[in-house]
């Protein structure tokens, strides 16, 4: 499990682990992977992938349903319990939230949390919102990054609702979002009033590093 070349058994491991519902197996692969040096991946990338292939092969008529959201529930139990490395707390760093918006899954929220988290940035989590409610508390609580996670298209699209509102209270505030409708669409990001888009939980912090250093003198 030290080189690429194990990826796909590694894959096909953990892939096993979910659908027999294989909690302590599933974890003991994120927890190996995470205190490996060379690991053939990371964690979230072997999440994101895995749960992919699992929606894929539903969409086939190879796995049922309930395979999806079980599989998706253990990986969201997981993702809040694997050790991670976490950076020096990065100083100066924009006031930066991250919600669902009108979306019930959490998964790629919290995977983008842990990450952030690991990167050294203070993030507060707003849980599940509407519109309405996110530009309040947004605008108390003087936040300027915005990351908005979804997986249902129809939740993809309140994001423009979103920078509508905001654009209408004076606010200006960054939205990064991601999920798979926008991994879909390339373009939806932008069609939605978005600043950017990623594709994978780690892709957030590369965002933000950009956004930090444009903000620095």
């Amino acid at each position: 499990m030290a080189d690429n070349d194990s990826y796909p058994e590694l894959k096909q491991e953990f892939l096993k682990a979910l659908l027999s519902l294989d909690r302590i197996q599933a974890e003991r692969i994120l927890t190996d992977i995470s205190h490996l040096k060379n690991a053939p991946c990371s964690s979230e990338s072997l999440i994101v992938d895995v749960l992919e292939t699992i929606g894929t092969e539903w969409e086939n008529g190879k796995f049922a349903l309930s395979q999806v959201y079980m599989s998706g529930r253990i990986c969201e139990e997981l993702v809040a319990h694997v050790p991670v490395q976490t950076r020096i707390p990065q100083k100066n760093a924009p006031a930066m939230a991250i919600a669902l918006l009108n979306d019930y899954h959490a998964l790629g929220k919290r995977m983008v949390l842990s990450v952030l988290h690991s990167a050294g940035y203070a993030v507060t989590d707003y849980g599940r919102m509407d519109v309405p409610n996110l530009v309040a508390a947004i605008k108390q609580d003087g936040i300027q990054i915005i990351l908005i996670s979804v997986l249902m298209l129809p939740s993809a699209l309140h994001v423009k609702d979103l920078r509508q509102t905001l654009n209408a209270a004076g606010l200006l505030v960054k939205i990064i979002v991601g999920g798979a409708p926008f991994r879909l669409n390339k373009e939806l990001w932008k069609t939605v009033g978005a600043d950017a888009a990623g594709h994978t939980a780690a892709d957030a912090i590369d965002i933000i590093d950009s956004i930090c250093r444009e903000k620095t003198p």
